[in-house]
Order: structure tokens, then sequence, then C-alpha cells
């Protein structure tokens, strides 16, 4: 499912933010085979499986959301035109039409 929604964003500009990955890996398709492993993305991929209609999305996770989740978040709210609130360790982020409640600062 995630990687539906990733074709889905790459088409309204969504591109791999590979400097978010930690691990040293060689290729850039490695990186971003990681990134695609991240959980608040399995888990919005899930949610959108299993929330019907149009409602909200919620994701809670213990750990900083990282830039290219975030920059995902954003685009798949405004694609699956839904709004999704992810809560890491810092505040609430609230994605909606392609934008966050945390104007890109956190």
């Amino acid at each position: 499912m995630w990687r539906e929604l990733e074709g889905r964003i790459s088409g309204i500009g969504y591109v791999a933010d590979t400097g978010c990955v930690l691990h040293e890996l060689e290729e850039e398709e490695e990186k971003v085979e990681v990134l695609r492993g991240h959980s608040e993305k399995l888990a919005i991929a899930f949610g959108l499986m299993r929330v019907g209609g149009r409602a909200t999305i919620r994701v809670c996770k213990n750990l900083r959301m990282c830039g290219d989740c975030h920059g995902a978040a954003k685009l798949v709210s405004k694609v699956a035109e839904r709004e999704i609130v992810v809560r890491d360790n810092k505040r609430f982020h609230h994605f909606k039409d392609g934008l966050c409640s945390c104007g890109d600062y956190w």
C-alpha cells in the first residue's frame, strides 16, 4: 500500500529525502527502501486501508518524525483528501490539504 501512495505523491513532487537515513548505505535505492519502512508511513497506509469514508487518520509515535516522513505525510493528505494527525515526541502535526499545522517548523 505504501508503494502505491508513494507513486501517487511522486506525481505531485515527492522525492525521498535520503539525507534522513542514518545508516551507512552505499546505494540510494537502499536508503529509499529504509525510508519506506518508517513506522508512520506504514501506519498512515494501514489507516487509509482500514478507516473508511473521510475519517481522520491518527498516528502516535514515541520518536520524532523525520523530514522525509513529514513531507510525505503532507502530500498524502493532499492526494488522499484526508486529514492526518501524527503525534511525535515533540508535538502534534495536523496534515490537511498538503499543509502541516507546525508550518514546517518542528
